[in-house]
């Protein structure tokens, strides 16, 4: 009966989300504009694509910005802005520019721009940090050249610079990608496929992009991420509709022609009309976590994070969050499983459910003082929504007591980046969800990182002995060493609880038929490539 009741009460909001909709386009979009709308997985707010991992500003950053490289769909690496050469002792790398590169304000894109924004990108995402600490130096050698040297060989040069999530090495001019640590930049300047328009902007509610008529593809077809950029349509709009029914709705009936994350049980609903498509873009999935805040207690404590991590159970996750099995995968792997690097070590209680006795015996010995644990609950996206409620459940059980906060996803995109006491403004511990692409090596997993205040990612775990191992990794070059070394890294994230996976699934998108080129990817939507017949 509440699912009846629940699946009834939107009509209101859809009549008022649709006439806000219809009047928004009618009042900016060209007489003869073809524009795609779309409804995104979350709102978008933070719009500086080197100053969160949040998905969205991802994909804000692929629409406006390029990079010098890009993977495609053979996991190879192909030239994207720049074409590159390596020296004979692996220690020289030099990039060259390819010609009919502008930045959106007319300037030409040079050599010393993208060296900025290399060293802006490396400052901030672990792969980047990785990569830097093998580096003797990245310069500009001309306009057009960018030469890096290193100090030691280093396989994952090419795989760095062309990976392809987040944090994404995009480039923009060097004066936006000098804009000092910690702040935001103030312009949305890029050289990619659209254009950003700022005069339309309207934070958690509409962000429009225009076709950018200066951008020159590359010739070869697009694969995943690499290959030619062509846009087809002239305008895209981004609608926030944070109800996901009211999104189905203006799917249905036309309204909106593309939704990134219908709900699990309504894809039948969606699969069934004539006039959609029900498909998945990202093959790899994603993996979902747990984070926990290392600077405060109670989590400062080895014993109280364990005991929170032996308390937790993927399948109760997963079966809240998808329901469906078809759509989940119980794993332990902190490199998802699937790969080449996947292990069950240290992982029974996450897949078994067996942990909650010792976790409540471990509790005990803590000395945890019973303070409640500030969870974030963010309640708008649907991929976002069930593993706060259930954590918090878990985590009860085993006797945390836990202040479940109420709020919307950039809110924690926003709040989780704060060093304060959670009593002002911060918080304990907060769920969210990784591309496998962005989990499934020991370089590129950026919660694995083990930097602390200097460089980790938000909840800042300061683990000499895991950047240690992560540093042994990217130094060899066999597949069995990588193995081994792999499985060190494992344990030691489940023994200190650096963080806690909590299962992978996949994403289906939805998008009306008169849609054609919808690419699939390690991070889609990307909307080049896409025509649209009315």
């Amino acid at each position: 009966m509440l699912q009846i009741l629940r699946r009834k009460r939107p009509a209101m909001a859809t009549m008022i989300a649709l006439a806000a909709l219809s009047g928004a386009l009618a009042a900016s979009e060209p007489a003869d504009a073809t524009t795609i709308t779309a409804v995104m997985h979350s709102d978008l707010r933070v719009i500086d694509p080197g100053f969160t991992t949040a998905y969205i500003t991802r994909d804000h950053g692929y629409m406006v910005y390029d990079t010098l490289l890009a993977e495609d769909a053979n996991f190879r690496i192909q030239p994207q802005m720049a074409d590159w050469k390596v020296s004979d002792d692996k220690l020289t790398y030099t990039f060259t520019l390819r010609d009919g590169l502008k930045w959106h304000d007319g300037t030409p894109v040079t050599a010393e721009d993208c060296v900025a924004s290399l060293r802006r990108w490396g400052r901030n995402d672990g792969m980047g940090q990785k990569l830097m600490d093998f580096t003797a130096s990245i310069e500009p050698t001309d306009a057009k050249t960018i030469t890096l040297k290193l100090k030691e060989p280093y396989g994952l040069v090419l795989e760095s610079i062309g990976k392809p999530s987040s944090l994404v090495p995009f480039m923009m001019p060097k004066r936006l990608a000098e804009t000092p640590p910690g702040a935001q930049i103030k312009e949305q300047i890029g050289s990619g496929p659209f254009k950003f328009v700022a005069s339309e902007f309207q934070p958690g509610v509409k962000a429009v992009y225009v076709k950018n008529p200066d951008y020159v593809p590359r010739k070869e077809p697009p694969s995943w991420t690499s290959g030619g950029k062509l846009v087809k349509v002239d305008r895209v709009e981004w609608i926030t509709m944070a109800d996901a029914q009211t999104a189905v709705n203006a799917l249905q009936s036309g309204d909106i022609d593309f939704m990134e994350n219908p709900p699990f049980d309504l894809l039948a609903v969606l699969a069934a009309d004539k006039e959609i498509k029900v498909d998945t873009l990202n093959k790899l999935g994603f993996q979902t976590l747990g984070r926990m805040n290392f600077l405060y207690p109670p989590f400062d404590n080895v014993k109280v994070r364990r005991a929170a991590f032996l308390a937790m159970n993927q399948k109760d996750v997963l079966d809240a969050m998808v329901g469906n099995p078809d759509y989940y995968r119980v794993c332990g792997a902190v490199f998802v499983c699937g790969t080449p690097l996947a292990s069950d070590v240290g992982s029974e209680t996450l897949v078994k459910a067996n942990g909650v006795a010792e976790a409540r015996k471990l509790l005990a010995e803590s000395g945890y003082d019973g303070t409640p644990i500030v969870l974030m609950a963010p309640g708008d996206v649907v991929t976002l929504k069930a593993q706060p409620i259930v954590a918090a459940q878990l985590l009860r059980a085993a006797g945390f007591k836990v202040d479940v906060q109420a709020t919307d996803w950039q809110t924690v995109v926003t709040r989780r980046a704060s060093q304060k006491p959670p009593k002002e403004g911060g918080w304990n511990i907060f769920f969210t969800n990784w591309v496998g692409a962005d989990v499934m090596n020991p370089v590129v997993n950026l919660s694995i990182n083990g930097k602390g205040k200097n460089g980790g990612w938000f909840g800042w775990p300061d683990d000499p002995k895991m950047e240690a191992l992560r540093d042994a990794f990217a130094r060899t070059s066999s597949p069995e060493e990588q193995k081994k070394l792999a499985d060190e890294i494992q344990k030691e994230n489940y023994d200190q609880v650096i963080y806690i996976p909590l299962g992978q699934f996949l994403i289906p998108s939805a998008w009306r038929k008169s849609l054609s080129g919808v690419l699939d990817g390690p991070a889609t939507p990307i909307f080049w490539n896409i025509d649209k017949s009315e």
